[in-house]
């Protein structure tokens, strides 16, 4: 039996409304016997996602169940059970274009010091933005997550943080927190110029709630021994905004009084 080489793992709750489009957009990738799917069934109970799932677990895909337990460990129990290199964490409501998973692949393959690849992001149903990410910069990432859940990584860098942090206390930004965490021991982030994948927009979904409790979670994240250096980053961002400041202040006084120094003179003797 072939070994797959991508492990894309898939959390779901309550959410087989999306889950089968989900589903398609992967499955429409020609080279099935590259990747395997693992669902994690994070405690739904919705009807319709439970009936999916099972009707999914019929066709042969491996539906893991489990009590709910929030997104990391569900996404971390998943990546437990993968038997590829590579793991390509999509939620359940999103999808992915079909070069994706050869274009993750083939970089691993190329460079083996590249440890993720991500890419830009089309937003679809409540928006149609076309969200285009910057090349890797750590300053830029310790200010603010630009890089999605749906980044292709080695699995070896998941184990040697340990994975997702299970004791977040709000879901949310747990991505965030991971590319940090593997940024810090050396990890080699590549950037693919072009879309990745579909990411739906809803009212109600769940990083609407995260974004609510930012101030939580960064604190939370901040008071981390291991994540020390990203508050040191941050301030020394302020500091340097505040500084150029200060010079552009100057030097656009500067550059007044020597464009007309009388005027200033005048305000002087005034």
């Amino acid at each position: 039996m072939t070994i797959p080489k991508l492990s894309i793992i898939i959390p779901c709750f309550n959410m087989g409304a999306y889950l089968q489009e989900t589903l398609d957009s992967v499955t429409a990738y020609p080279h099935s016997d590259v990747y395997e799917i693992i669902i994690v069934n994070d405690g739904s109970t919705d009807l319709q996602t439970l009936e999916l799932l099972k009707k999914l677990e019929q066709q042969g895909i491996f539906v893991l169940n489990q009590k709910n337990l929030g997104l990391a460990k569900a996404r971390n129990n998943g990546i437990k059970l993968a038997k590829g290199a590579y793991i390509l964490p999509l939620d359940a409501d999103n999808k992915i274009r079909h070069n994706y998973i050869s274009e993750s692949i083939k970089l691993f393959e190329k460079e083996a010091s590249i440890d993720v690849v991500y890419g830009n992001r089309q937003n679809f149903e409540e928006n149609n933005e076309l969200v285009e990410v910057p090349d890797f910069d750590f300053p830029l990432l310790c200010n603010k997550n630009y890089i999605d859940a749906c980044a292709v990584f080695r699995k070896s860098i998941w184990e040697k943080v340990n994975g997702y942090d299970e004791n977040m206390p709000i879901m949310g930004y747990e991505d965030w927190d991971f590319w940090l965490r593997i940024a810090l021991q050396g990890a080699k982030f590549y950037h693919i110029d072009e879309v990745t994948f579909d990411y739906r927009v809803r009212i109600n979904s769940m990083i609407v709630e995260t974004n609510k409790n930012y101030s939580i979670i960064l604190n939370y994240m901040l008071n981390k021994k291991e994540l020390s250096i990203v508050e040191s980053v941050k301030k020394a961002q302020i500091e340097a905004k505040e500084a150029k400041h200060l010079q552009n202040s100057l030097e656009y006084k500067f550059g007044k009084l020597i464009l007309n120094p009388f005027r200033w003179l005048k305000k002087m003797v005034v």
